[in-house]
């Protein structure tokens, strides 16, 4: 499958992510790793170029293992010692049961119904299921051009995707987790809302 540039290499992506968050950047990794205890299992939906495990879990002793839907950033996660796997969260196949599942600004992909998503992931978890999902978007900007071409450069190789959360939505979505909220908060400077589910 074909994907927008910025999912063919992982220095690439990772510039833009520190262009779009700045100085809260590193604040949207530890936000998740905290929740995080040493030597816990952790399934990561959607891990991209793993970021979150080769900078804020590895040293904490997990037991992480990455899905994705890009060959290369699963390579060079096994190459740095992870365990990653090729995945579609589109196929209906189980996923791995582990502690702590997590999806960090991945869950739009799935509009407009994520909720068979969030369903598998809890199936899978034994305490939580960790979302942090953007909420101010570039996608959805008043300016029509970076619009066009923040939907247009977001395409992880199953399609570009139109639609985003905001906080209103992204609230109104959870809702019908409620009984499950453990936490929600905004982090990341206000960019991304983190929904802690229990399992």
């Amino acid at each position: 499958m074909s994907s927008s540039v910025i999912y063919r290499n992982r220095t690439t992506y990772e510039l833009l992510m520190r262009g779009l968050y700045g100085r809260h950047y590193g604040a949207r990794y530890r936000a998740i790793a905290e929740l995080v205890p040493g030597g816990a299992s952790v399934v990561d939906v959607c891990c991209g170029p793993a970021t979150l495990y080769s900078h804020y879990l590895r040293d904490k002793g997990v037991d992480y293992t990455g899905l994705d839907l890009n060959e290369g950033f699963i390579a060079r996660l096994n190459e740095a010692g992870g365990t990653g796997r090729v995945w579609n969260m589109h196929s209906d196949d189980e996923l791995p049961a582990a502690d702590y599942v997590v999806m960090q600004a991945s869950l739009y992909h799935f509009l407009p119904d994520p909720a068979p998503v969030i369903d598998r992931m809890l199936g899978a978890a034994r305490k939580q299921v960790i979302v942090a999902e953007p909420v101010r978007n570039m996608a959805t900007s008043d300016n029509r051009v970076l619009a066009a071409a923040a939907r247009r450069f977001t395409d992880a190789g199953d399609g570009a995707q139109e639609h985003r959360f905001v906080e209103s939505s992204l609230d109104r979505f959870f809702r019908a987790y409620e009984s499950r909220v453990a936490e929600r908060t905004l982090i990341a400077g206000g960019r991304e809302k983190l929904y802690v589910l229990k399992a």
